[in-house]
């Protein structure tokens, strides 16, 4: 990475509209940094870091491919040519805390992000692009993020960004084709949806109904008081929640009012459910 006078990052994240308000946020706040790239998936942002050595590279943790922090040891890890590009892990899930600090991370952004967290970040970010000043401690940034989940927790799961943007109101209906007709679902009528190749299924009490739109695209317009991710491909509405199971192996399922399937939760959000 050449010494310059302007300084350049990378963005790669799978949501574009996050990538878009991260960026937006940039300009405003440091209208020094160059974006030389936006990419959706890790293989496309290790490519890009390699190639183009950014100063900087955002990273999202869960991406299509290679996850942030596999990109991050890719980097690391090549001895022939030591990577030194700061990288700043921005995600929605607290619990690759620890993970991204082992792979020696500047910083990590939890979303919903602000503009005031993004301040502080770009202030460490620029005191460690400043060779007369001395790395952050790794165990002073743990401490920090500590501070900081504890005072995000009260914002909820909802990955839509603050980031310079107005979050628009959640859902409060559901539109699917159904033959020549429209059909409208009162989204709290909807018990569950579930990803279905390019389609979604939306799972209600009187049957279900497929929509064309991605799972991920839907939780971001999803009330996220109400609806959890408990899987890949499952979004829960909690009104319609009976019951948590736990199998012999410890595994957990959700038993749905006035519905027979049971639905799997999944060890990435088995913490949800700790207390019930």
């Amino acid at each position: 990475m050449e010494n310059q006078s302007v300084l350049s990052a990378v963005i790669a994240d799978d949501e574009p509209l996050l990538a878009a308000a991260l960026r937006a946020e940039l300009t405003k706040q440091w209208p020094e940094l160059h974006i030389v790239k936006v990419v959706g998936n890790g293989n496309a942002a290790l490519s890009a870091i390699v190639e183009l050595k950014p100063n900087v590279a955002f990273l999202d943790i869960r991406m299509p491919g290679l996850s942030g922090i596999e990109v991050a040891k890719a980097l690391a890890g090549d001895d022939d040519e030591p990577c030194e590009t700061a990288i700043i892990f921005v995600t929605a899930y607290d619990e690759y805390a620890t993970q991204a600090f082992e792979t020696a991370a500047i910083d990590y952004l939890l979303k919903p992000l602000t503009g005031d967290r993004l301040a502080k970040c770009i202030t460490r970010l620029k005191k460690q692009l400043n060779p007369a000043t001395p790395t952050s401690d790794p165990n002073q940034l743990l401490a920090q993020l500590q501070r900081l989940l504890s005072q995000n927790s009260a914002l909820g799961s909802n990955p839509i960004s603050q980031l310079g943007t107005t979050v628009s109101e959640p859902l409060r209906a559901i539109r699917a084709s159904v033959g020549d007709s429209i059909k409208i679902i009162p989204i709290d009528e909807v018990l569950y949806f579930q990803a279905a190749d390019k389609y979604v299924v939306v799972m209600t009490a009187a049957g279900e109904l497929l929509i064309r739109e991605p799972l991920k695209d839907l939780s971001a317009q999803l009330d996220a008081r109400q609806f959890v991710q408990i899987h890949r491909g499952y979004i829960v509405n909690m009104n319609h929640v009976q019951e948590v199971r736990r199998d012999e192996l410890g595994k957990q399922y959700l038993l749905i009012k006035n519905h027979k399937q049971k639905l799997v939760v999944s060890r990435l959000y088995a913490h949800l459910f700790k207390a019930m």
